[in-house]
């Protein structure tokens, strides 16, 4: 995906969906943060904001920061939302940083999330791209799921999926997903942009969660602008849940 010249903006309702309607601003308050190897299990207090669909995000403001990050529903227990965070920045690390007490401005849910609709689902994840799987996993009802890490100590993520199959570079998470493919599953995946790629070319029909930098969440920067089918659109609108085709 390449960025090209902004489009006008298209009107409020042509591409909103009916997960927009229910989304509101509130600020919640840490009740846990958990390591998972080397990733954060953030848990605040849900407050009155609902869960939303799988693949849908949240935008948190960490204490300090001036900008949010978009952040995909990991876990969503009574009374709870629940976040997988890798500190790679300065939002993130103070995001990674919180501790319980601490309070977060917390917007969502946003976007389009995953398609539920799939007669035989398997999840495809890469590194922190399992994040949006726990849920994604409880509301498909367990479904298999198979996972690619750089390290053990990467892996030890994969614990929050059930019936998830683990592999660790230098294996490619995509090279035993050749074979699953075969066997008609239908393709839900995440992860970083080349094995997105490289997904789409084994599963043409498949669902993917593309990332891209956000600012707003809601279409108004038109930060998140990559080009789909050569038409420039906010990832934040029309996605991050995408068709490959």
């Amino acid at each position: 995906m390449r960025r090209s010249e902004r489009p006008k903006a298209p009107p409020w309702g042509a591409d909103d969906r009916s997960s927009r309607r229910v989304r509101r601003r509130e600020r919640l308050t840490v009740v846990a943060n958990e390591a998972i190897g080397p990733y954060a299990l953030v848990r605040v207090e849900r407050g009155s904001l609902g869960r939303g669909i799988p693949g849908q995000f949240f935008m948190l403001e960490a204490p300090g920061r001036p900008l949010p990050r978009p952040m995909s529903l990991c876990q969503a227990p009574p009374g709870e939302l629940a976040f997988l965070l890798e500190a790679v920045g300065p939002g993130t690390r103070a995001l990674a940083a919180t501790e319980p007490g601490d309070e977060l401005n917390v917007y969502g849910p946003l976007g389009n999330g995953y398609r539920l609709e799939v007669e035989r689902p398997l999840l495809v994840g890469g590194g922190i791209g399992v994040a949006p799987f726990p849920y994604l996993s409880e509301r498909l009802g367990a479904p298999p799921a198979l996972l690619g890490f750089r390290s053990a100590w990467h892996a030890e993520a994969a614990a929050l999926v059930p019936n998830a199959e683990v592999v660790i570079e230098p294996t490619l998470v995509t090279e035993p997903l050749v074979d699953l493919v075969t066997d008609s599953y239908k393709v839900m995946a995440c992860g970083p942009e080349p094995m997105l790629e490289a997904v789409r070319a084994i599963a043409p029909d498949a669902q993917l969660a593309w990332e891209a930098p956000m600012a707003c969440g809601y279409g108004a920067c038109y930060g998140c602008s990559v080009e789909i089918d050569s038409v420039l659109q906010r990832l934040c609108v029309a996605g991050p849940v995408l068709e490959a085709a």
